[in-house]
């Protein structure tokens, strides 16, 4: 008896071993380090949505995760999986959000169709994948899929990157560049001879993010870049008073009708300026003085530079296209129910208690009212954990953890105790 335990814990002993050999080489097992960028097409309308094709590109060098590759973070509104084809096994997977899931709340996407461009880079395959694209609506239902074929040996996989690369500097290296996480900021409605201010508003930028836990204790885990996407006019497009300008990116105000929503749908002209540049997040500076801004998980941050706000709100900007945080204030009249009372959200900072567990729940002393009692005192404001209802844009049914956070107004100096840890959270899994 004693000597058959000692084969089994030798063979559990072998197994173990193997088991973690093949997850450090399954990066190297699966992969090059090149980049496949794939472009797609999602159209449609409130009722039904399509994904389609557009090109594929490779680009050289990969500069997203190298381990988890079969893992998430934080669970997004869309997921891209790669499926060997031989084995059907799940090679690699990355979360997202988008302009299009978002546009399909409002009332125009009950009458209209449109179409919107999406760009994800995933590293390249040595052998044929099965990619699939999933969108999940606010209900995290499945809303429609699209699973195709890449052999990576494809003739008409463009090859970009390797020439005329767009000038950039490298403005902080990464302690460990193998381990790291790759930020590019993009120049956007600069011109030729405004570059120094670009850069210059790229610094403000840089220290006003690492300035916030966790960023500043975490700052050599970032290698970050500063693309010079020279514009041909300066500014941006301001759709409401008629001005349309001709920038690299083609920006504008008023996204969604919303006077304050600075975005660009042009996302492959976006991802065109950063071929062959090390990126894997994006934050785009535009050069303007009107208020505005916005942020899509793993997709972009664009942020105003000229206004007052322009500090916090590029902070508060990357807490949901790095971080994947939801917006922490409610408003008066919710016009766009995004979170549902009865479905648990997926974003780490705000709770409907319909699946409370695994959040801040251990970090509530007992005790503590439900909802919790906001207060006047700061020390009570800055320290008590509790479940203070409206979030989410929902002065009901919607909690944050802490009564006041840089995901709820300009004002707050600091990410809240619960968006601190989900950031350092983040950091970990990209970095260790």
């Amino acid at each position: 008896m004693k000597r058959f335990k000692i084969h089994i814990l030798v063979i559990i002993s072998i197994i173990l071993s193997y088991t973690q050999n093949s997850t450090c080489q399954t990066f190297d097992e699966y992969f090059i380090d090149r980049t496949l960028r794939i472009d797609y097409i999602f159209s449609g309308d409130a009722q039904n949505q399509k994904i389609s094709l557009d090109k594929l590109n490779t680009i050289p060098g990969w500069y997203g995760k190298k381990q988890k590759l079969a893992q998430v973070p934080v669970e997004g509104n869309g997921q891209i999986t790669v499926r060997a084809h031989k084995s059907n096994n799940v090679i690699y997977k990355h979360s997202f959000s988008t302009l299009f899931q978002e546009w399909l709340s409002y009332d125009e996407a009950k009458t209209t169709s449109r179409s919107f461009e999406n760009v994800f880079l995933i590293p390249m395959p040595k052998d044929t994948v099965d990619i699939t694209i999933d969108l999940y609506n606010n209900r995290r239902e499945k809303s429609t899929s699209f699973t195709h074929i890449v052999n990576p040996n494809d003739i008409l996989i463009r090859h970009i990157g390797e020439h005329d690369r767009t000038p950039y500097r490298v403005i902080q290296q990464a302690e460990d560049t193998t381990k790291c996480i790759h930020i590019a900021f993009v120049a956007e409605g600069y011109t030729k001879g405004e570059m120094n201010v670009f850069h210059n508003d790229v610094n403000t930028a840089i220290e006003a993010i690492f300035n916030h836990e966790p960023f500043k204790s975490r700052r050599n885990s970032f290698n970050i870049v500063a693309v010079e996407a020279v514009s041909k006019e300066s500014g941006t497009s301001k759709p409401s008073k008629g001005i349309w300008k001709n920038t690299a990116l083609h920006s504008h105000f008023d996204t969604f009708y919303s006077d304050r929503y600075l975005t660009t749908l042009n996302i492959k002209e976006l991802h065109d300026c950063l071929a062959g540049i090390p990126y894997e997040h994006i934050i785009i500076l535009t050069n303007t003085n009107e208020y505005g801004g916005g942020g899509i998980l793993n997709s972009y941050v664009l942020s105003m530079t000229h206004h007052k706000q322009f500090q916090p709100v590029v902070v508060h900007e990357f807490g949901h296209s790095f971080g994947g945080l939801a917006d922490e204030y409610a408003y008066e009249q919710e016009q766009i129910p995004m979170y549902p009372h009865d479905i648990e959200p997926w974003e780490p900072n705000i709770t409907t208690l319909k699946n409370f567990h695994g959040k801040w729940e251990n970090m509530i002393k007992t005790g503590t009212p439900i909802p919790t009692p906001e207060s006047r005192d700061v020390n009570i404001i800055q320290n008590r954990i509790g479940l203070f209802e409206g979030a989410g844009y929902s002065l009901k049914g919607v909690y944050r953890g802490m009564q006041d956070c840089r995901m709820r107004t300009n004002e707050n100096p600091e990410f809240c105790i619960i968006c601190r840890k989900a950031l350092n959270d983040l950091i970990d899994f990209y970095t260790k």
